[in-house]
């Protein structure tokens, strides 16, 4: 139970990402990459000081850990940038159905059951009726627009395969017994923001930030880029990596619904449905496994 609290908050902060990513969409994508996971880390900081050992991870571990947070978050930046993006934000969140589906791959003992298979379903479903529901039909594309979208769609779904690949290797290291500090996210954070700002020196031009793109930078690092980090790897070591994977699908529909409200966009019927079967596919899931512990 304590598990899903620790995933539910990291949700709850998540939902913010794609709103507080469209807000600054301005900031060149290696800049705010960079900054706001540098703004991440320092969440770590307390932990490192009374005890270095915190960073103490081996160079695999670091690699996975920078390779996750670097290319994740750029790649669904600049698929934001160049596609619709409550679209783009619902393909990214296909991240929880490839938890739950590639689990067995991942850790040794696991078997999707039934209930694991249909709750997957539902949650998938409800997800892809909120990407149509979410299409604006008055937008008529040109191939150019067309093209554009579906290179942002396939960017998304690249961030996606990132992060269910880290999510289950995480899992799948503290089976091995080498598990390394959750302090150690920070260092991830520290390394994959500092490679950003040199790619943002190298091949982006220079800005100036206003007090307002600080303040959003702030947060951002503070939560879905920070704290959220922090709250999902507690709750990937501790739980279920399949009903973690299911809890999950709560995150495109409360991303979506918000970045609807932020960009102006109207809730629709399809929306409110989806809302129905993402809610009801985590319930499904988280139920079962509390009957099996139960028996």
């Amino acid at each position: 139970m304590q598990a899903n609290l620790y995933a539910l908050g990291a949700i709850a902060l998540w939902a913010t990402l794609a709103s507080l990513g469209v807000s600054l969409k301005h900031v060149p994508p290696f800049l705010l990459t960079g900054l706001a996971l540098i703004i991440g880390s320092v969440l770590a900081l307390p932990f490192v000081i009374k005890d270095r050992r915190q960073w103490a991870v081996s160079p695999r571990t670091l690699g996975l850990g920078v390779f996750t947070l670097f290319g994740f978050h750029f790649l669904l930046f600049i698929g934001l940038r160049i596609a619709p993006a409550v679209e783009v934000n619902l393909v990214n969140y296909l991240w929880p159905l490839l938890i739950v589906v590639l689990a067995p791959l991942y850790l040794p003992g696991v078997q999707l059951h039934r209930v694991h298979v249909i709750a997957a379903l539902v949650g998938f479903a409800g997800a892809a009726l909120a990407i149509l529901g979410g299409r604006d039909p008055a937008g008529a594309a040109t191939s150019n627009a067309a093209w554009s979208a579906g290179l942002g769609y396939l960017l998304a779904l690249g961030s996606a395969c990132i992060w269910a690949n880290y999510s289950l290797q995480t899992k799948r290291i503290e089976l091995k017994g080498q598990s390394f500090s959750t302090a150690a996210i920070g260092l991830f954070g520290l390394v994959s923001g500092l490679l950003s700002l040199l790619c943002h020196v190298a091949l982006e031009p220079q800005v100036t930030l206003s007090g307002q793109d600080w303040l959003l930078l702030a947060v951002m690092g503070l939560g879905p880029l920070g704290a959220a980090f922090f709250l999902w790897d507690k709750a990937l070591k501790r739980g279920d990596a399949r009903q973690i994977g299911i809890l999950s699908y709560l995150t495109p529909l409360s991303s979506t619904a918000l970045l609807m409200l932020v960009s102006g966009r109207t809730l629709t019927w399809s929306i409110g449905l989806a809302a129905v079967m993402i809610i009801g596919a985590a319930l499904l899931g988280t139920r079962a496994r509390v009957r099996k512990i139960r028996r």
